[in-house]
């Protein structure tokens, strides 16, 4: 049987307490520095094509290789970070003990959650803040090697986009971790949580075939299906705005509100299931 509610009020602190241990907890671990490290190194590499010369389009595709990077591995350290910390937990029975306490399960799980967020989000502002400073410098060499280019504000892309789309990504992170610990709240298994974490990440990249699919289908309980299922996996292409980045007038600051809040609807209602799961789980 699982353990009731502790009959105590819920507490911002002990949510704030449990995140900032999972937190320490996650920055010691190899994994963490490991793809940090990783991610940090490839968007460096770029550098190697600094003997060429491909004028303001350089500049695109330093932006567009540095996303890459870190779309790869903040995805790699959202999922492994979440079921690894969660699960320590459980292996370790500290779980149990600290759950003994006058602790919610909501609190165990936001905490957990925000635990991981932070860390993420140390991940992401480190390697956009990287990619900042190499776009910077390439672009500066391009001014001087090429004085006639046309500036935008005084600059050959708009540097405001790549924190945008930064912060857009950190957000699916957060999706894609709250994704994560509803799968942990009723799995045994670390490995099961982990290889499940990639397939729906998966599934929520290619989900707008999906939505493009509805509209063909003529079966109609298919097509409520399919429609079904368009709205319960997230829409990860949504959060691909670097391609606008350097192209026209740039990402639009009310779509991006759009998609940031789109974001944390998901992150609250998997949040809340996961606290359900939770709650029913023997531990």
């Amino acid at each position: 049987m699982s353990a009731p509610e502790p009959r105590v009020q819920f507490s911002a602190d002990r949510l704030l307490l449990v995140a900032g241990n999972t937190f320490l907890e996650a920055v010691r671990q190899k994994l963490f520095v490991f793809l940090l490290l990783l991610a940090v190194g490839l968007v460096a590499s770029v550098q190697v094509f600094r003997e060429f010369n491909f004028g303001s389009s350089e500049l695109k595709f330093i932006a567009d290789f540095g996303f890459g990077a870190l779309v790869f591995f903040g995805s790699t350290l959202t999922i492994a970070a979440t079921a690894q910390l969660f699960f320590s937990e459980i292996e370790n029975r500290t779980a149990l003990t600290l759950l003994a306490k006058p602790i919610w399960r909501t609190e165990f799980i936001f905490g957990k959650f925000l635990g991981v967020f932070a860390v993420v989000g140390v991940f992401c502002a480190l390697t956009v803040g990287l990619m900042i400073v190499l776009l910077r410098y390439r672009e500066q060499a391009i001014m001087e090697a090429n004085p006639d280019l046309v500036l935008v504000n005084g600059h050959l892309i708009n540097y405001a986009d790549i924190v945008i789309v930064g912060v857009l990504q950190w957000l699916k992170f957060g999706v894609l971790a709250a994704i994560t610990l509803l799968i942990a709240s009723y799995s045994n298994s670390n490995l099961f949580a982990v290889v499940m974490g990639f397939f729906v990440l998966l599934i929520c990249h290619l989900q707008y075939l999906a939505r493009d699919a509805y509209g063909q289908v003529t079966i109609l309980p298919v097509r409520w299906l399919v429609r079904l299922l368009g709205y319960v996996f997230p829409n990860f292409q949504l959060f691909n705005l670097a391609d606008l980045i350097g192209v026209g007038a740039g990402i639009d600051g009310l779509v991006a509100l759009r998609v940031a809040a789109y974001a944390l609807i998901y992150i609250g209602l998997f949040g809340l299931l996961a606290v359900y799961s939770f709650r029913h789980r023997e531990i």
